[in-house]
């Protein structure tokens, strides 16, 4: 076939991208048209996302899209999990996004399980793991501090649904965000009216429910004469950027699992229907929505956050490590005497990262890293043992073998992490593609163009249009 172009808008915690994708009988080849950071805003104390700045930056790629003249499909957007705008009556927002980072959560979670509705049956309602930055207990936190941005709510969305509206006009509730919410019915795949009640926000703030692959609307008048690209679709993708990630991991067949590595890694299994059971409850494993009302079996792990942390903290004392200095720099570093918490609460919101490591150490009465390369030799030997840790859980919940680990995501760049992960959980370690996201982002959209079908078939066109690293775990 004649190539079909999509646009893809990734957006993560620390920078964003539009992504313009060409399909063919050849494969799929994707060009980043535009990548930009995306910041933290602190104002008062409070952490927000300035999703204004995000808003012109993806019309600033949608724009060099439209200066190249090519017939786009439709645009796919998708972001990271829990965060919410609020809309007027009039249409505005009010304000900037909380960001999840923002420790008004801290306690959160404690606070609603005494006060409103135990712990172990806001797990059986939605099968999400317990993290004090949930969209339920976001909610929560803001409805005590008196938020003035959801007392003026006429709506709620979650961030690559208020970018849709933005582009289009449009609000929908997509289903792979909402579930990370901890508000939703793994099994209605819509918001649970007792939970929210509970948290004092009326149901109806959220928007009708939108599975990925169904059209949100168009690019609005003037958006579409900004950006030259005219009445483009605005196509529902799996709004979660997990969610897109592993729609796009290249599997043969169900016995993997797979590690979406950057920020956050996050381990699991795809799975038919959600396992929430005593044991998942006690490993605080969580049923996140896939594409075709698939369930993502799987754990969140803080991944790359503290080595990205620690290289800002070097950065600003003067001493700015490039990658491939840190990797050496690591696999030259004697291995870790013991080993921390990835998770630890300690770890969460944006400090000096390596002195945050040191106190850990010495509070956990284990030797802190004597200089830089040991500090970035724990991280790295932490995060591997995590790795194996969380596997061998999965193994006890999974309803199959799992016979191979897809590290999908930035982190498929990692060659030695592969290598520690692959020796630590002791099964092979396929690494691709690092681009999974936007992939499985770009897939979507191309099976609403009818140009794929099954979930099958779309990681079956990823495989012939990417390759792939194998690690073993004796190597």
């Amino acid at each position: 076939m004649n190539a079909r172009h999509f646009l893809a808008v990734d957006l993560g915690a620390t920078s964003g991208r539009v992504i313009l994708a060409a399909l063919s009988d050849d494969g799929i080849a994707l060009d980043v048209l535009h990548r930009f950071p995306n910041r933290l805003v602190s104002l008062g104390g409070k952490y927000y996302w300035n999703i204004y700045a995000l808003y012109e930056e993806i019309l600033h790629g949608l724009t060099l899209a439209g200066q190249r003249r090519l017939h786009v499909e439709s645009i796919g957007i998708d972001t990271w999990g829990v965060d919410m705008a609020f809309v007027a009556d009039d249409g505005s927002l009010c304000g900037l996004p909380r960001a999840y980072r923002d420790p008004y959560t801290n306690g959160a979670p404690e606070a609603f399980f005494a006060e409103r509705m135990p712990r172990r049956e806001v797990y059986d309602r939605t099968g999400i793991q317990i993290m004090n930055f949930n969209s339920l207990y976001q909610l929560y936190a803001a409805r005590r501090e008196g938020s003035s941005a959801l007392a003026h709510a006429a709506s709620a969305l979650f961030m690559p649904d208020a970018l849709a509206y933005l582009l289009t006009g449009e609000q929908v509730c997509e289903y792979t965000i909402l579930s990370t919410s901890q508000f939703m019915n793994p099994h209605t795949k819509r918001p649970d009216a007792e939970l929210l009640r509970a948290a004092g926000v009326d149901p109806a703030l959220f928007p009708r429910a939108a599975m990925p692959g169904e059209r949100i609307g168009t690019l609005c008048d003037a958006a579409a004469r900004r950006t030259g690209l005219g009445a483009v679709p605005v196509v529902a993708v799996a709004g979660h950027d997990t969610a897109s990630a592993v729609a796009a991991v290249p599997a043969a067949d169900e016995r993997f699992a797979y590690l979406s590595s950057g920020t956050w890694s996050l381990m699991g299994v795809e799975v038919p229907a959600p396992v929430i059971s005593d044991e998942t409850y006690a490993l605080n494993f969580t049923n996140e929505g896939g594409v075709d009302s698939t369930v993502r079996l799987l754990k969140n792990i803080t991944g790359m956050w503290l080595l990205e942390q620690c290289r800002a903290a070097w950065t600003a004392a003067g001493r700015d490590y490039s990658y491939p200095e840190i990797m050496r720099m690591t696999e030259a570093a004697a291995p870790s005497p013991a080993l921390l918490d990835p998770d630890a609460a300690e770890f969460a919101a944006p400090t000096d990262m390596p002195a945050t490591i040191r106190s850990w150490c010495l509070a956990h009465g284990i030797p802190a890293p004597a200089d830089d390369a040991a500090t970035m030799r724990l991280i790295f030997d932490s995060l591997a043992a995590k790795y194996a840790e969380v596997l061998e859980n999965l193994r006890k919940l999974a309803p199959f073998p799992i016979e191979t680990l897809h590290v999908i995501g930035g982190g498929a760049q990692n060659d030695l992490l592969n290598r520690m992960t692959a020796r630590a959980c002791g099964i092979p370690v396929v690494a691709g593609p690092s681009e999974a996201t936007a992939l499985g982002n770009v897939m979507v959209q191309a099976r609403t163009a009818g140009l794929v079908g099954s979930l099958a078939e779309m990681r079956r066109y990823v495989r012939r249009s990417i390759a792939t690293k194998t690690y073993e775990p004796t190597r």
